[in-house]
Parts: C-alpha cells; structure tokens; sequence
C-alpha cells in the first residue's frame, strides 16, 4: 500500500473550499484533470453518500473509474473509494480534509492509499506520478478559485442554445459526432486534428478564427455516449479568455420533433482580459465577449446540424 499526503493553504473560508471540493458536478470546471463527472445513485437519503462514474485525464490518457464518496460536512472531510478502479491501480481511496486557520483561511489536505495491480512496480510508478501531478495541479486551481471567493460568480459563467428539428436525431449526432467534417462547414473552425483512442473517446485539437479575425489554438476532450444522445467535453487548452470550458450538446426526441441544445460551462481568465481586448477592458467586457462568441458559434453549429439532418429526409 503506498500512501500520500497533500496540503495546501488557502486564503478562504474553510466552508468556501469544502463547497468547491464536494460539488460534483463542477468538478470538470474545478479540477483540471477531470473531464466529466455523471451522478449514479445516491447511496443514502440524505444524499451524504453518493456513488459516481468519473473519467479523467492520467499521462495525457482518458481513464474512467467508478467511485463511493462520503461526505461529513461537519468535519469538512470527504472520503472516496474507487471500486471499478482506473487502470494498474488494484485499489484506490483517500479523504480530502479542510482545517480552518482562521476566518478567512484553512488548510486543505487530500491524502491518498492505493496498490497497483498485479504488484507491478511500474504500474506503482505510474500510479505515483499521476497522483502526485493531479493533485498538486488540482490543488493549485481549487486555491486559485476559491481564493476569488467573493467574484466567483463573476468569473464563471454557464448558458444554453438549443433549437428544433423534425430530422432524425441519429443525424444530428452524427453530424456532432464528425468533427473532423467541420472546417468544411464552420466558417471559424479552420484545422482539426483528431486522435481516437478508443470508440467513443475524441482528442481533438483546432484552430479557431476569433471574431476580430485572430486565430487560437484550442484542445479538448470529447466523451461520445450516441444511445443517449450526448456528447460532452472538456477544454484541455481553452481560449486565451478562458481558465477553464466545459460542455455538452444533447439530441432529445419527443413526439413532435428533436431539440439540440448545446451547455457551455466556463472560468474566466482575468488577467488575460486586458492582453486579449485590449487597455481599460472589464470582467463584465469579457463576460460579454465570451457569451456572445460562443453563443454564436453554438447557434451557427446547432442550426447546421438542423439543415444537415432535414435535408437528409423528405420533411412532411
């Protein structure tokens, strides 16, 4: 059994930081190594014990694992234990802790206990470094966040476009799905590079022309679920506004048509906001820009999508 240990002090309240360590489903938004985060049950009716599905980022790879979580608000201590376990590992568990030092400051710990599969040293290695390189990222952003306690809701930002169609859903995803098709069909979308590790599993990398025309380099992670009509993602190297982006674009049918609707869940990097548009910009000129850039492209996509599949079949 290897066993390690992580603290970091946090100029916040303790209250603050456990918030931003228990939510769920933020942790995409929060933890740069995770990619998404799905609710399975809950394992009590207080809701205190709850049971997730996770997929994550280990050595630029996508792993999943399925875990227990118990939360003791009292003690600001969460417990976690993998059962469906991430790959070489043979067991995987620890506790995240918050120690108050004051009113406006505490101690964060996350401690970790794992074993490798089959006693492999390198596996242990590997297991090793990717808990210590994810936990001190993950701790250094959790501090960043909750350190801006008081404008966070000024720094993030979450909106939706959807429209209607009376195509077939299955082409709408599929044309979601082929992103590689998109630089032929999206004006702002100039290179896509796609990597496909495993079937359902996109590395995409883009060049993106911005809406003063400047081009940018974007990278995410796209999890691929086509039965139940989703597809989310996560920005491994988000826009130059943006400290962290997250997202999903969803096909739901109903009797009397299909509705898409794309989610977009986003930081904002302030201290890019001057460098990107300019002197005397402001948080609230970012927010705008950002909401209308991508609200645009959304639409631009979602509307694309409604042609593609309706064309595709005689619409009565």
């Amino acid at each position: 059994m290897r066993r390690l240990s992580h603290a970091i002090d946090v100029d916040a309240p303790a209250g603050i930081v456990y918030a931003l360590i228990v939510s769920a489903e933020h942790r995409p938004l929060y933890f740069p190594s995770s990619v998404y985060v799905e609710r399975l049950d809950f394992l009590d009716f207080a809701g205190a014990s709850e049971r997730l599905r996770v997929w994550a980022l280990a050595d630029g790879e996508v792993t999943s694992w399925t875990s227990d979580r118990v939360q003791d608000s009292a003690r600001r201590s969460l417990s976690f234990r993998q059962d469906r376990l991430m790959e070489r590992a043979a067991s995987m568990g620890g506790t995240f802790s918050v120690q108050p030092l004051g009113p406006e400051r505490c101690r964060l710990t996350v401690d970790h206990a794992f074993t490798s599969r089959g006693d492999s040293p390198e596996s242990m290695a590997w297991l090793e470094r990717n808990v210590v390189a994810t936990t001190r990222s993950d701790l250094k952003n959790l501090r960043f966040l909750a350190e801006q306690w008081t404008r966070i809701d000024e720094l993030t930002l979450s909106f939706e476009e959807s429209v209607r169609t009376r195509g077939p859903a299955e082409l709408v995803h599929g044309f979601l799905y082929d992103v590689e098709s998109w630089p032929g069909r999206l004006p702002h979308v100039r290179r896509i590079e796609l990597d496909e590790p495993q079937v359902g599993v996109q590395m995409v990398s883009m060049t993106l022309a911005a809406a003063d025309g400047t081009l940018q380099d974007v990278s995410s992670v796209r999890l691929c679920f086509p039965h139940a009509g989703r597809i989310v993602y996560k920005e491994t190297k988000p826009r130059r506004l943006l400290a962290a982006h997250c997202g999903e674009w969803s096909v739901v049918s109903d009797g009397n048509g299909v509705t898409v609707t794309s989610q977009h869940h986003v930081v904002l990097r302030e201290n890019a906001i001057e460098h990107v548009l300019g002197p005397g910009a402001t948080l609230q000129d970012a927010r705008s820009r950002v909401r209308a850039e991508l609200g645009e492209e959304s639409l631009r996509m979602l509307h694309l999508a409604r042609q593609y599949a309706e064309s595709a079949v005689r619409v009565l």
